[in-house]
Protein backbone atom coordinates (compact mmCIF):
# COMPACT_ATOMS: atom_id res chain seq x y z
CA UNK A 1 0.00 0.00 0.00
CA UNK A 2 1.04 3.60 -0.53
CA UNK A 3 2.90 5.53 2.15
CA UNK A 4 0.49 8.37 2.79
CA UNK A 5 2.93 10.01 5.24
CA UNK A 6 5.69 10.44 2.64
CA UNK A 7 6.26 13.98 1.29
CA UNK A 8 4.63 14.74 -2.09
CA UNK A 9 6.73 13.90 -5.14
CA UNK A 10 8.12 16.84 -7.14
CA UNK A 11 7.06 18.25 -10.51
CA UNK A 12 9.81 16.41 -12.38
CA UNK A 13 8.61 13.05 -11.05
CA UNK A 14 5.01 13.92 -11.91
CA UNK A 15 6.03 14.82 -15.46
CA UNK A 16 7.96 11.57 -15.88
CA UNK A 17 5.02 9.53 -14.59
CA UNK A 18 2.57 11.24 -16.95
CA UNK A 19 4.90 10.56 -19.88
CA UNK A 20 5.19 6.88 -18.92
CA UNK A 21 1.40 6.55 -18.59
CA UNK A 22 0.85 8.27 -21.96
CA UNK A 23 3.28 5.82 -23.55
CA UNK A 24 1.36 2.90 -22.03
CA UNK A 25 -1.89 4.23 -23.43
CA UNK A 26 -0.55 4.93 -26.89
CA UNK A 27 1.03 1.50 -27.23
CA UNK A 28 -1.92 -0.46 -25.83
CA UNK A 29 -3.64 -1.09 -29.17
CA UNK A 30 -0.62 -2.49 -31.03
CA UNK A 31 -1.63 -6.11 -30.45
CA UNK A 32 -5.18 -5.33 -31.53
CA UNK A 33 -3.88 -4.20 -34.92
CA UNK A 34 -2.12 -7.55 -35.29
CA UNK A 35 -5.38 -9.38 -34.53
CA UNK A 36 -7.22 -7.40 -37.19
CA UNK A 37 -4.49 -8.22 -39.68
CA UNK A 38 -4.88 -11.90 -38.80
CA UNK A 39 -8.64 -12.06 -39.27
CA UNK A 40 -8.62 -9.80 -42.32
CA UNK A 41 -11.18 -7.23 -41.27
CA UNK A 42 -11.83 -3.84 -39.76
CA UNK A 43 -13.05 -3.39 -36.20
CA UNK A 44 -16.29 -1.64 -37.19
CA UNK A 45 -17.19 -4.45 -39.58
CA UNK A 46 -16.46 -7.43 -37.34
CA UNK A 47 -19.88 -7.34 -35.68
CA UNK A 48 -21.52 -7.84 -39.08
CA UNK A 49 -20.12 -11.38 -39.05
CA UNK A 50 -22.24 -12.33 -36.04
CA UNK A 51 -25.74 -13.79 -36.54
CA UNK A 52 -28.37 -11.04 -36.03
CA UNK A 53 -29.96 -12.83 -33.08
CA UNK A 54 -26.59 -12.95 -31.32
CA UNK A 55 -25.94 -9.25 -31.91
CA UNK A 56 -29.32 -8.53 -30.35
CA UNK A 57 -28.41 -10.54 -27.23
CA UNK A 58 -24.94 -9.08 -26.75
CA UNK A 59 -26.00 -6.15 -24.58
CA UNK A 60 -27.98 -8.14 -22.03
CA UNK A 61 -25.45 -10.97 -22.12
CA UNK A 62 -22.56 -8.61 -21.42
CA UNK A 63 -24.35 -6.91 -18.53
CA UNK A 64 -25.06 -10.32 -17.00
CA UNK A 65 -21.44 -11.39 -17.58
CA UNK A 66 -20.22 -8.25 -15.80
CA UNK A 67 -22.41 -8.92 -12.78
CA UNK A 68 -21.23 -12.54 -12.62
CA UNK A 69 -17.62 -11.42 -13.06
CA UNK A 70 -17.91 -8.95 -10.18
CA UNK A 71 -19.11 -11.62 -7.79
CA UNK A 72 -16.72 -14.30 -9.04
CA UNK A 73 -13.61 -12.09 -9.21
CA UNK A 74 -14.20 -10.68 -5.74
CA UNK A 75 -15.13 -14.02 -4.18
CA UNK A 76 -12.21 -15.91 -5.72
CA UNK A 77 -9.65 -13.71 -3.98
CA UNK A 78 -10.25 -15.54 -0.71
CA UNK A 79 -9.17 -18.75 -2.48
CA UNK A 80 -6.61 -17.55 -5.03
CA UNK A 81 -4.69 -14.35 -4.36
CA UNK A 82 -3.22 -11.92 -6.85
CA UNK A 83 -1.60 -13.37 -9.96
CA UNK A 84 1.30 -11.98 -12.01
CA UNK A 85 0.23 -10.26 -15.22
CA UNK A 86 1.86 -12.85 -17.47
CA UNK A 87 -0.16 -15.65 -15.83
CA UNK A 88 -3.47 -13.87 -16.43
CA UNK A 89 -2.48 -13.42 -20.09
CA UNK A 90 -1.47 -17.08 -20.37
CA UNK A 91 -4.78 -18.30 -18.91
CA UNK A 92 -6.98 -16.12 -21.14
CA UNK A 93 -4.87 -17.02 -24.19
CA UNK A 94 -5.42 -20.73 -23.58
CA UNK A 95 -9.14 -20.15 -23.01
CA UNK A 96 -9.42 -18.12 -26.20
CA UNK A 97 -7.82 -20.94 -28.17
CA UNK A 98 -10.27 -23.44 -26.70
CA UNK A 99 -13.22 -21.13 -27.32
CA UNK A 100 -12.23 -20.46 -30.93
CA UNK A 101 -11.55 -24.13 -31.66
CA UNK A 102 -15.17 -25.09 -31.00
CA UNK A 103 -16.67 -22.25 -33.00
CA UNK A 104 -19.34 -19.82 -31.86
CA UNK A 105 -21.02 -22.03 -29.18
CA UNK A 106 -17.77 -22.65 -27.32
CA UNK A 107 -16.73 -19.02 -27.77
CA UNK A 108 -20.00 -17.91 -26.16
CA UNK A 109 -19.51 -20.34 -23.27
CA UNK A 110 -15.99 -19.03 -22.72
CA UNK A 111 -17.05 -15.36 -22.63
CA UNK A 112 -18.21 -15.02 -18.95
CA UNK A 113 -15.10 -16.84 -17.72
CA UNK A 114 -12.79 -14.64 -19.76
CA UNK A 115 -14.62 -11.53 -18.50
CA UNK A 116 -14.03 -12.68 -14.93
CA UNK A 117 -10.32 -13.24 -15.53
CA UNK A 118 -10.03 -9.85 -17.25
CA UNK A 119 -11.59 -8.24 -14.17
CA UNK A 120 -9.19 -10.19 -11.95
CA UNK A 121 -6.28 -8.90 -14.06
CA UNK A 122 -7.53 -5.31 -13.60
CA UNK A 123 -7.84 -5.88 -9.85
CA UNK A 124 -4.27 -7.21 -9.74
CA UNK A 125 -3.05 -3.97 -11.31
CA UNK A 126 -5.01 -2.00 -8.72
CA UNK A 127 -3.20 -3.94 -5.98
CA UNK A 128 0.14 -3.32 -7.70
CA UNK A 129 -0.61 0.43 -7.61
CA UNK A 130 -1.42 0.31 -3.90
CA UNK A 131 -5.22 -0.01 -3.90
CA UNK A 132 -7.45 -2.60 -2.25
CA UNK A 133 -10.04 -4.17 -4.61
CA UNK A 134 -12.14 -5.11 -1.58
CA UNK A 135 -13.03 -1.41 -1.21
CA UNK A 136 -16.20 -0.34 -2.98
CA UNK A 137 -14.54 2.65 -4.63
CA UNK A 138 -11.75 0.49 -6.07
CA UNK A 139 -14.25 -2.12 -7.30
CA UNK A 140 -16.08 0.75 -9.02
CA UNK A 141 -12.83 1.86 -10.67
CA UNK A 142 -12.09 -1.68 -11.86
CA UNK A 143 -15.42 -1.84 -13.71
CA UNK A 144 -14.80 1.67 -15.05
CA UNK A 145 -11.68 0.42 -16.87
CA UNK A 146 -13.99 -1.66 -19.10
CA UNK A 147 -15.35 1.61 -20.51
CA UNK A 148 -12.11 2.02 -22.49
CA UNK A 149 -12.39 1.76 -26.26
CA UNK A 150 -11.05 -1.79 -26.56
CA UNK A 151 -7.94 -3.08 -28.34
CA UNK A 152 -9.54 -3.39 -31.79
CA UNK A 153 -10.92 0.16 -31.75
CA UNK A 154 -8.04 1.73 -29.82
CA UNK A 155 -7.11 5.13 -31.23
CA UNK A 156 -4.47 7.21 -29.46
CA UNK A 157 -6.27 9.94 -27.54
CA UNK A 158 -9.63 9.36 -29.23
CA UNK A 159 -11.40 7.65 -26.34
CA UNK A 160 -10.36 8.53 -22.82
CA UNK A 161 -13.89 8.56 -21.41
CA UNK A 162 -13.03 5.76 -18.99
CA UNK A 163 -10.93 8.26 -17.03
CA UNK A 164 -13.17 10.20 -14.70
CA UNK A 165 -13.26 11.54 -11.20
CA UNK A 166 -14.83 9.19 -8.70
CA UNK A 167 -18.36 9.76 -7.45
CA UNK A 168 -19.77 8.63 -4.13
CA UNK A 169 -20.09 4.87 -4.53
CA UNK A 170 -23.31 3.18 -3.47
CA UNK A 171 -25.07 0.03 -4.61
CA UNK A 172 -27.16 2.17 -6.93
CA UNK A 173 -24.20 3.95 -8.55
CA UNK A 174 -22.43 0.61 -9.03
CA UNK A 175 -25.45 -0.86 -10.83
CA UNK A 176 -25.74 2.32 -12.89
CA UNK A 177 -22.08 2.02 -13.87
CA UNK A 178 -22.51 -1.58 -15.00
CA UNK A 179 -25.54 -0.60 -17.10
CA UNK A 180 -23.52 2.23 -18.65
CA UNK A 181 -20.37 0.20 -19.32
CA UNK A 182 -22.17 -2.89 -20.69
CA UNK A 183 -23.07 -1.41 -24.15
CA UNK A 184 -19.46 -0.31 -24.72
CA UNK A 185 -18.09 -3.65 -23.56
CA UNK A 186 -20.68 -5.62 -25.53
CA UNK A 187 -19.31 -4.11 -28.75
CA UNK A 188 -15.76 -5.02 -27.71
CA UNK A 189 -16.71 -8.58 -26.77
CA UNK A 190 -18.79 -8.91 -29.93
CA UNK A 191 -15.68 -8.10 -31.95
CA UNK A 192 -13.84 -10.81 -30.03
CA UNK A 193 -16.54 -13.39 -30.81
CA UNK A 194 -16.51 -12.42 -34.48
CA UNK A 195 -12.73 -12.82 -34.66
CA UNK A 196 -13.04 -16.30 -33.16
CA UNK A 197 -15.47 -17.30 -35.91
CA UNK A 198 -12.84 -17.10 -38.66
CA UNK A 199 -12.76 -20.52 -40.40
CA UNK A 200 -9.68 -22.61 -39.63
CA UNK A 201 -8.06 -19.71 -37.77
CA UNK A 202 -10.67 -19.79 -34.99
CA UNK A 203 -8.39 -21.23 -32.29
CA UNK A 204 -5.40 -19.09 -33.28
CA UNK A 205 -7.57 -15.97 -33.54
CA UNK A 206 -9.19 -16.76 -30.19
CA UNK A 207 -5.79 -17.10 -28.51
CA UNK A 208 -4.42 -13.94 -30.14
CA UNK A 209 -7.58 -11.97 -29.35
CA UNK A 210 -7.63 -12.97 -25.68
CA UNK A 211 -3.94 -12.15 -25.34
CA UNK A 212 -4.52 -8.73 -26.93
CA UNK A 213 -7.59 -8.06 -24.78
CA UNK A 214 -5.89 -9.01 -21.52
CA UNK A 215 -2.79 -6.96 -22.34
CA UNK A 216 -4.95 -3.99 -23.35
CA UNK A 217 -7.07 -3.89 -20.20
CA UNK A 218 -4.00 -4.40 -18.03
CA UNK A 219 -2.45 -1.34 -19.69
CA UNK A 220 -5.62 0.70 -19.28
CA UNK A 221 -5.76 -0.34 -15.62
CA UNK A 222 -2.17 0.85 -15.19
CA UNK A 223 -3.22 4.19 -16.66
CA UNK A 224 -6.36 4.47 -14.55
CA UNK A 225 -4.84 3.48 -11.22
CA UNK A 226 -1.51 5.10 -12.06
CA UNK A 227 -3.26 8.47 -12.26
CA UNK A 228 -5.08 7.81 -8.98
CA UNK A 229 -1.81 6.83 -7.32
CA UNK A 230 -0.11 9.92 -8.77
CA UNK A 231 -2.83 12.15 -7.32
CA UNK A 232 -2.12 10.73 -3.86
CA UNK A 233 1.68 10.77 -4.12
CA UNK A 234 1.86 14.29 -5.59
CA UNK A 235 -0.95 15.74 -3.48
CA UNK A 236 -2.56 17.09 -6.64
CA UNK A 237 -6.14 17.19 -7.81
CA UNK A 238 -7.06 14.01 -9.69
CA UNK A 239 -9.16 15.87 -12.27
CA UNK A 240 -6.23 18.20 -12.98
CA UNK A 241 -3.93 15.23 -13.58
CA UNK A 242 -6.47 13.64 -15.94
CA UNK A 243 -6.50 16.79 -18.06
CA UNK A 244 -2.69 16.92 -18.09
CA UNK A 245 -2.64 13.27 -19.13
CA UNK A 246 -5.17 13.83 -21.94
CA UNK A 247 -2.99 16.61 -23.32
CA UNK A 248 0.08 14.38 -23.07
CA UNK A 249 -1.62 11.53 -24.95
CA UNK A 250 -2.41 13.82 -27.89
CA UNK A 251 1.26 14.73 -28.23
CA UNK A 252 3.82 12.50 -29.99
CA UNK A 253 5.36 10.21 -27.41
CA UNK A 254 9.06 9.40 -27.63
CA UNK A 255 9.65 5.69 -27.90
CA UNK A 256 12.04 4.54 -25.27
Amino acid sequence: MMDLLAPPIDDKAVDAKLTALARRHNQAGNLGIQVLNMVGGQAERLLDRLPPEMRDRLGDGTEQALRIAMRAAHGSRSVVGGQPGWLNRAVTTAMGAAGGFGGLPSAMAELPITTTILLRAIQDVAIEQGFDPAEEGVRFDCIQVFAAAGPLDHDDGADLAFLSTRVAVTGKTMQSLIARVAPRLSTVLGQKLAAQMVPVLGAAAGAATNYAYTSYYQQMAHVHFGLRQLAVLSDRDHAELIEAFRARVKQPVKRG
